[in-house]
């Protein structure tokens, strides 16, 4: 094989499809943030709104199962996508800004190794363990 295996144990991906994963979520936040400044978007409203996603970890505070479930909602490209289909379908600079920035938040989340997450927990992610262990877990 060529060293990418997910594991049993964890589910995460590793190797040389972990990398592809991540430069992904690098250049997705690249062309947001590109297309964002082309689309001349309020700077401000970036920095304002490019955190919001994170709050979603807040979920955590009702047990993992929740915090992922709440996480992953946030965090996938699933609503952030449809949000750009409406916002050029009706013309609203405001929602395509919006989409813009939750998509470039995406991209640098993945592009840092913070990927999905799993019930087991907070560190345990589709593109491996995040954290003060996560070097000695691999």
């Amino acid at each position: 094989m060529n060293g990418t295996i997910a594991t049993e144990s964890t589910g995460a991906v590793t190797g040389g499809l972990r990398t592809l994963l991540r430069l992904e979520g690098l250049t997705l936040f690249a062309g947001m943030t590109v297309l964002y400044a082309v689309w001349d978007g309020s700077w401000w409203v970036y920095a304002i709104l490019f955190l919001v996603p994170d709050l979603s970890f807040a979920a955590y505070l009702a047990g993992p199962q929740v915090g992922a479930i709440v996480y992953n909602a946030a965090q996938s490209y699933l609503a952030p996508v449809t949000l750009m289909i409406t916002g050029f379908a009706i013309t609203s600079p405001l929602i395509l800004s919006i989409a813009m920035i939750w998509l470039a938040h995406i991209g640098i989340d993945r592009a840092l190794g913070y990927g999905l997450k799993y019930s087991s927990g907070f560190p345990f992610t589709h593109l491996g363990r995040i954290g003060w262990d996560a070097a000695t877990a691999d």
